[in-house]
């Protein structure tokens, strides 16, 4: 259950104000709210399901101590990722054949190759090893994130500003990050935790 909070939590602070937030919420300015998150549930499981794949079998073939030591890496890499921010490419005004649910699918399934979300969700699953936990964290937590960027998103942007979003998101990541070297480092060197 560990796996499950800790992949819930980590993207929904991951997807904060991410490439893919952002994708969400314009598609919501020209699609019904429930097309978006149907899509968004989709392209999340499919490409999540990858991510969770490529850190277990990671997590296989190189030695768990270099595993944990660049997964603590990679989250510190995250929060100063989150703190330099995300912006769209025009990805919210391509057009398509296909229905809107495909076509913000299939867009947000590009968007998220290679974004922190899909790198974080394979870190997690290379600490964690539950493999559907992780998935299940990470697809929920990516569902939460963005229905609160379609829903109250812009709401909440008058109130409260990025960069208050940014800096508690990127903290939380480099915490977590330090905290995780620092299980690895500090028994190399002596000293126990």
């Amino acid at each position: 259950m560990v796996a499950f909070i800790a992949s819930f939590i980590f993207v929904v602070l991951a997807e904060m104000g991410d490439k893919t937030q952002l994708l969400a919420m314009a598609f919501a300015t020209k699609y019904n709210a429930y097309q978006v998150l149907i899509a968004i549930f989709f392209a999340t499981v499919i490409n999540h399901s990858l991510a969770v794949l490529t850190g277990h079998f990671l997590s296989v073939i190189i030695p768990m101590d270099i595993i944990s030591f660049l997964a603590a890496l990679s989250f510190i890499i995250f929060g100063l990722w989150t703190l330099r921010g995300d912006e769209l490419a025009g990805e919210d005004k391509k057009k398509t054949r296909y229905g809107a649910i495909v076509t913000i699918a299939i867009a947000f399934f590009l968007a998220e190759m290679g974004d922190k979300t899909q790198l974080a969700t394979i870190s997690l699953a290379i600490e964690y090893h539950n493999m559907f936990h992780v998935l299940m964290g990470t697809t929920l937590g990516m569902l939460f994130a963005d229905a609160i960027g379609i829903i109250i998103g812009v709401g909440l942007k008058k109130h409260l500003p990025d960069k208050a979003i940014k800096w508690f998101s990127a903290i939380v990541f480099i915490l977590f990050g330090i905290t995780g070297m620092l299980r690895i480092i500090l028994p190399l060197i002596g000293i126990g935790i």
